[in-house]
């Protein structure tokens, strides 16, 4: 199935401020007019620019829409310039590969679950091809991560712990907390308790708010039944391992 975003004339007062009228001085006025708090000028100058080809333009009309921020929130609509980002052909090392990698997480992350009401229904297969493209090809940690969960858990794909293992090593080195927290928690498991906790450590220590409270649960959970000696190894290789990475 084939999206693309629906066609928006610009309005012209709200780029009457670009110096030029190439999509990308129109990128940029939309960029300051959102900087500024102008959203709704932002809104149409950004559609101007990826109806003309910029595709920086339509991934922040993407996550616009996906957080509700200045317009109201849309996943299908969100999903549908996603959609179109995650089908360009982008080589490493173009200024764009943020943007299309960015976009094949966010097309997989909305296959893994559908849209309810929309014609994106769950499809985990197709959920794992998108996360591999950005895994594989341009080397995003949180593709990483979620591939290596779904070899993990066997969602969409056959369980193989060695191949998830093999992924969340990618995306850990990375710094990945979650992946991080979740290579450490398989270390711990299969007897190498001082590594394990201190991937844990390492994890915490790197986790987002939104990930505290289940990571620090996975960490506080191995160190009770860890023994002193092990613990306190632990949290010396930890430090040394953030020390190394700069934190």
């Amino acid at each position: 199935m084939t999206f693309s975003p629906g066609a928006h004339a610009l309005d012209e007062k709200a780029v009457t401020a670009a110096p030029e009228r190439s999509p990308f001085a129109v990128f940029r006025f939309g960029f300051t007019a959102y900087k500024k708090g102008h959203k709704e000028e932002a809104v149409e100058a950004y559609r101007y620019a990826a109806e003309n080809g910029q595709i920086g333009a339509s991934w922040k009309l993407a996550r616009m829409y996906a957080e509700g921020d200045g317009v109201q929130r849309n996943d299908f609509e969100a999903f549908k310039f996603f959609n179109e980002i995650a089908r360009q052909d982008v080589e490493v090392g173009s200024p764009d590969v943020p943007y299309v990698s960015d976009a094949l997480v966010a097309v997989a992350n909305y296959l893994k679950t559908g849209i309810e009401g929309t014609p994106v229904k769950p499809n985990l297969s197709a959920a794992q091809d998108y996360y591999m493209r950005a895994a594989a090809t341009y080397r995003n940690p949180v593709a990483q991560y979620e591939i290596g969960r779904m070899f993990l858990n066997g969602e969409g794909v056959r369980k193989n712990v060695r191949q998830a293992g093999r992924w969340l090593q990618l995306s850990a080195e990375k710094g990945h907390a979650g992946a991080q927290a979740t290579l450490g928690n398989m270390l711990f498991q299969s007897g190498k308790v001082v590594q394990g906790l201190a991937m844990l450590t390492v994890a915490l220590e790197n986790a987002q708010i939104s990930d505290v409270d289940w990571i620090r649960s996975m960490q506080e959970e191995a160190f009770a039944v860890a023994g002193e000696a092990d613990r306190r190894t632990a949290i010396a290789l930890a430090g040394d391992l953030l020390h190394k990475t700069g934190n």
